[in-house]
């Protein structure tokens, strides 16, 4: 079986899987944008919902209060002041740009970035704890530090603090964003529901790895591109084109992440090696691998039908997870991920050209969008 894109055209430029880390390249979009303004307005996202990000997690009771300020790195593990690494920012950035594509300053996206944030760490603590994960950001995660109750009971916390941070406003766009946020958060149940069912499944079809990773990704990608505009008093066909843009910017990033979660370098990702093959994920290059026929496809399908039916893998060595990765690449499931990952971005920044926004806000977005498929971490 040969494999095709799900949507979109691929994008110009050289293609190429690359090393660790180096998963893929989008081309050349970024017009006047360069590198440095990029990582600014991430700096920026980061500097201006900080303060409204602390102050929300300020109102937890104790000792919620202070196992959220560590994962979000501002304290370590002794409750001493921190300098942690507190993620790339993306959300944010891209909620400060969507109040700009509406005409609105960047500052009125601040309370839609602060509560995209929120979620977004919400299920962060959620997801680490069902997958066991113990490393986070080079550090240790909340439930392997304070326990697993606290970890369920921060992130049941700071959903509802995302939804004060909206409501509070008390204005009609805040309404209409929160509505926008809290379908976004349900697909992102969904999606990690899907995930989750997923993994002790021998065979997931490639379009069924799509809606979930649209879901699981995609969806609060989408609201964060659209919140501040919404917030700003753009219609819902503006909010609906930068949704559009967000979730297919989420499917990209997400291509990349599973790039990452089997041949990311630990130093760079802060995760195990082999990450995503140790919790089983049915993640794209795996599907896609599965799906493509040949020898290394079958082989690799045994493999994954032999390890559903194992309690786990602690007697496994890195040897035999390096075999896993090897057969999904010869099976060709990496090179169809960063090709997807290529797809994907080519429909995000066509939705842009549906957008009347100013230039320079458009070609930040484009930017962005580039930054995201090309990251190592």
């Amino acid at each position: 079986m040969t494999l095709t894109g799900t949507t979109g055209t691929s994008t110009t430029g050289t293609t190429r899987t690359g090393t660790r880390g180096e998963p893929v390249n989008p081309g050349n979009h970024t017009g006047n944008v360069e590198k440095a303004d990029t990582l600014a307005l991430l700096e920026r996202g980061r500097t201006l919902s900080t303060p409204v990000l602390r102050a929300a997690v300020d109102r937890l009771a104790p000792p919620m209060d202070t196992v959220a300020a560590y994962h979000f790195g501002w304290i370590d593990a002794q409750g001493n002041p921190a300098d942690g690494d507190g993620g790339k920012a993306v959300r944010p950035a891209l909620a400060l740009l969507s109040a700009e594509a509406a005409g609105a300053a960047a500052e009125v996206g601040i309370p839609g970035a602060v509560a995209v944030e929120l979620v977004h760490n919400f299920s962060l603590l959620h997801d680490d704890l069902m997958d066991g994960d113990e490393q986070r950001r080079h550090r240790d995660t909340v439930w392997k530090v304070h326990g697993p109750a606290q970890a369920i009971l921060v992130g049941d916390a700071l959903f509802a603090l995302a939804n004060e941070v909206l409501l509070e406003l008390g204005t009609a766009e805040a309404a209409r964003a929160t509505r926008r946020l809290t379908t976004a958060t349900r697909k992102l149940i969904d999606g990690q529901a899907q995930d989750i069912s997923y993994e002790h499944r021998e065979r997931v079809s490639v379009e069924e790895c799509l809606e979930m990773e649209g879901n699981k990704t995609g969806a609060l990608l989408a609201c964060a591109v659209s919140i501040g505009a919404v917030l700003g008093g753009a219609d819902d066909r503006t909010a609906d084109k930068l949704e559009e843009y967000g979730y297919h910017l989420g499917l990209a990033f997400q291509a990349v992440d599973d790039l990452l979660g089997i041949w990311g370098d630990p130093e760079s990702t802060g995760k195990q090696t082999w990450s995503d093959l140790r919790q089983r994920k049915k993640s794209l290059p795996v599907v896609a691998a599965l799906a493509a026929g040949g020898a290394a496809s079958a082989e690799l399908a045994e493999l994954l039908a032999a390890d559903a039916k194992s309690s786990d893998f602690a007697t496994f060595s890195e040897t035999e997870f390096a075999h896993r990765a090897s057969l999904i690449e010869q099976a060709g499931g990496r090179e169809w991920t960063a090709e997807e990952a290529r797809r994907q971005h080519a429909v995000a920044v066509d939705a842009l050209n549906e957008v009347d926004m100013p230039e320079q806000v458009r070609e930040q977005l484009v930017a962005l969008a580039d930054f995201v498929v090309v990251r190592k971490r």
